[in-house]
């Protein structure tokens, strides 16, 4: 169970690396300083965008359940 868990947390890590750097980037910070602000100005669909921070958000929740669950079971083992 613990392995399994583990497994999970770090396929969850990999997934929300990825989908943070699909973000596009809001202005100001490091995505600017690196050319990608020119970039960002393409006009991008905000349907995509909201489905993009849907789904992180998923993952998100998904990732610190299973950090709980992992420390959990850790500590009772």
């Amino acid at each position: 169970m613990i392995l399994g868990f583990s497994i999970a947390l770090i396929i969850l890590s990999v997934l929300m690396i990825l989908l943070v750097l699909l973000h596009k980037g809001k202005g100001g910070g490091l995505s600017d300083m690196f050319g990608g602000g020119a970039m960002s100005t393409g006009g991008g669909s905000a349907v995509a965008e909201r489905n993009l921070d849907r789904i992180t958000i998923v993952v998100g929740l998904g990732w610190f359940a299973s950090v709980v669950v992992l420390s959990l079971l850790l500590k009772y083992k």
